[in-house]
């Protein structure tokens, strides 16, 4: 595996290496001179600067490409296209925050970037909202859908305040602000992600379903003149109930956080914040309530068997584990994309890394 990835560094050495010396053999004195990137392609192929390269690579999201092409053509990065839009437009537009954050290091191109509108009067933040309803967000479903609706809107806060504070409530020329064409544009995504919510609940009503009864099904059954359960004695019964209840207290807990999701009043800008750490506490929670549920069955199983079948018990134990693990692995990445972005909502944009050159050397 190591190997396979060493190659894979090398061959993407190799090739930067070709683009520099053939970046190289083009006069540096007649680039950007030209505006070819919407003209014939047999003109283009004859023609090809390292302003077009520099578009290209844009819209393929290709970094490690654009940041080769810069560091040997600096002022290209200025350059716009036919329809006055920068590298970083493109970005914006494409989701792409490896080429955004180069913005960082380009201090001086900030200002020109913050008063850019279109021949419709859109500025940044139309160009965000109008791009936000693509096909990569149409077949989000689910979770997904939920932290994708919460990165478009950190993607929106950081070019709010980006642009200038008078063209946040701007009109374009249909007389829509940004955040109103960016709710038009999300109201699938938002449905989306309230459907996996409701999935959720019914997987929790389940579980608290089995808990409630099964807690009063206990194994071996009650002495009947007590009223007692008759391995009451034993420390697997001791286990089983305390992971049942425990069982049944979380998958509540689940049950009573998404209901709140879907009864109480929200907008979309909630997703940013509120929605995300409610579906992170009523993920984790039914995850737990799970984990009890399997327990309270495996020390079912001790409970019965441990005199008889002792080693039934333990493999069925064994196994009732690979489903809360199987669950554990595939929740895993969302719960720490969700955690990063409630607790650290910046570590999208403006890392601190200098890509292009050193920290003295910021164009």
């Amino acid at each position: 595996m190591h190997e396979k990835n060493k190659s894979h560094d090398e061959r993407d050495n190799q090739a930067l290496k070709l683009v520099e010396r053939l970046l190289k053999l083009y006069p540096i004195s007649i680039s950007g001179q030209l505006d070819i990137l919407y003209a014939p392609k047999e003109y283009v192929l004859e023609r090809m600067t390292p302003r077009v390269l520099l578009f290209t690579a844009a819209e393929m999201g290709n970094t490690r490409f654009l940041i080769e092409i810069v560091r040997m053509f600096p002022h290209n990065i200025y350059q716009t296209d036919g329809f006055g839009k920068s590298i970083f437009h493109i970005a914006i537009e494409r989701r792409n925050k490896d080429i955004y954050n180069l913005l960082y290091e380009t201090v001086s191109y900030n200002r020109e970037l913050s008063g850019w509108e279109d021949l419709k009067k859109n500025n940044l933040l139309h160009l965000l909202a109008l791009t936000t309803k693509n096909t990569a967000q149409l077949h989000q479903t689910g979770s997904k859908a939920s932290i994708l609706m919460q990165r478009e809107l950190l993607w929106y806060k950081e070019v709010e305040m980006l642009v200038q504070p008078s063209f946040r409530n701007k009109k374009n020329e249909d007389g829509k602000t940004p955040y109103e064409i960016f709710s038009e544009n999300n109201e699938d995504l938002v449905s989306k992600g309230m459907k996996w919510t409701k999935d959720c609940m019914v997987v929790a009503t389940l579980i608290i379903t089995v808990a409630f009864a099964v807690a009063f099904t206990v194994p071996g059954g009650y002495d009947q003149k007590t009223g007692i359960p008759i391995l009451d004695h034993d420390t697997s019964f001791l286990v089983f109930i305390i992971a049942d209840a425990f069982s049944l207290f979380t998958s509540s807990t689940s049950l009573l956080v998404f209901l709140s999701i879907l009864t109480s009043p929200h907008d979309q800008r909630d997703f940013l914040y509120a929605m995300p750490v409610k579906l992170m506490i009523g993920l984790v929670a039914l995850f737990m309530s799970v984990a009890a549920m399997m327990v309270t069955f495996a020390a079912s199983f001790f409970v019965i068997y441990q005199n008889t079948y002792k080693w039934l018990a333990i493999i069925i134990s064994v196994s009732a584990a690979t489903p809360v693990i199987t669950f554990a692995i595939l929740q895993y990445p969302f719960v720490m994309d969700m955690y990063r972005s409630i607790f650290n909502p910046r570590y999208l944009f403006n890392t601190g890394k200098c890509v292009l050159y050193d920290k003295k050397k910021r164009l």
